[in-house]
């Protein structure tokens, strides 16, 4: 047999075996609308991921590292006398300390809690760790004092404040030393008032979101006691009426929407440039470059939406 002959038996059950398949056809590349839909919506899933990882995790690693800053600070000024003792500057009496100032640790054994208090208690106050109400005293003093915390968010340092029983001991240390108090109750909306408190007597109000976490549906108290004496009390500077809508509980903060409104056009532009760059790049090599820009875009617009939430969570 020739090598033709071999060539053509070959052939012929080739031809009994049927016809080969056809190679697949090329894909089509994506039209300019197309590729700018798909884009569009990868980027709105980017955000959205990291507005859940940002309240979920990094909400509370930038809680964590605010303490463990503020905590050393606030050691230095209780060991030079320089801590606030008031509402007012302790280098300058007649200005008011300002927003966000350490004031006091709060340390509760029974829930295993230590948190520096800042002045106030707006969302971004609230970011940092609990916040005294401007309004009242400081603990230890005369008068009721209110500090509120969060309950979930920004690693929800008041989330177990529930889990207090009457009786319960825990301590607040200020400019002025450390004040002893004792849970009377735990109360919601509706619940009994505690009974007024005796002139000269101090009260310690801790308050925080009720409900389920991230959904709050009103507002837990904790009531407790002074057992310790009473420190000196500066005359009051400030009224309810002084205080911002931003201040109270469960409210949120508006002026969070300009720097909101500021990212999310940076956010917009990051993600036209994109677009365009993946018309004209590889889509891996896109993704590359764009995964971290969106992810640096979507946490800053995160960190701003955050503040319009109630200021409790």
């Amino acid at each position: 047999m020739t090598v033709l002959d071999a060539a053509d038996a070959v052939l012929d059950v080739l031809d009994v075996a049927g016809p080969r398949p056809d190679p697949k056809p090329p894909k089509r590349p994506l039209t300019l609308p197309r590729q700018v839909a798909s884009t569009s919506l990868a980027i709105l899933a980017t955000v959205l991921l990291g507005f859940v990882l940002y309240i979920g995790l990094i909400s509370g690693l930038h809680h964590d590292r605010a303490q463990h800053t503020a905590y050393a600070n606030f050691r230095k000024e209780l060991a030079n006398a320089t801590a606030p003792v008031g509402p007012t500057q302790p280098a300058n009496p007649k200005k008011l300390l300002a927003v966000g100032t350490a004031v006091a640790v709060l340390q509760i054994p029974e829930i295993d809690l230590r948190e520096v208090v800042f002045e106030g208690t707006s969302g971004s106050v609230l970011q940092k760790g609990p916040g005294h109400l401007r309004d009242t005293a400081l603990p230890g003093q005369a008068g009721i004092s209110e500090i509120m915390g969060r309950a979930a968010a920004y690693g929800g340092p008041f989330g177990r404040l529930s889990h207090l029983n009457p009786g319960d001991t825990f301590s607040v240390t200020t400019g002025q030393g450390a004040s002893n108090f004792r849970v009377l109750d735990v109360r919601r909306a509706g619940d009994p008032q505690p009974a007024p408190l005796d002139i000269g007597r101090g009260r310690l109000v801790l308050a925080t979101a009720d409900g389920t976490p991230f959904l709050p549906s009103g507002v837990l108290r904790v009531d407790a006691g002074l057992v310790s004496p009473t420190l000196p009390t500066p005359a009051t500077v400030l009224s309810t009426a002084d205080l911002s809508a931003t201040e109270q509980a469960l409210a949120s903060d508006p002026s969070a929407w300009i720097p909101l409104v500021l990212w999310g056009q940076a956010l917009v532009l990051a993600a036209v440039g994109i677009t365009w760059a993946r018309t004209r790049w590889g889509r891996w090599q896109t993704w590359i470059v764009a995964v971290p820009v969106l992810m640096f875009f979507g946490l800053a617009v995160a960190d701003q939406a955050a503040r319009l939430f109630p200021n409790l969570m």
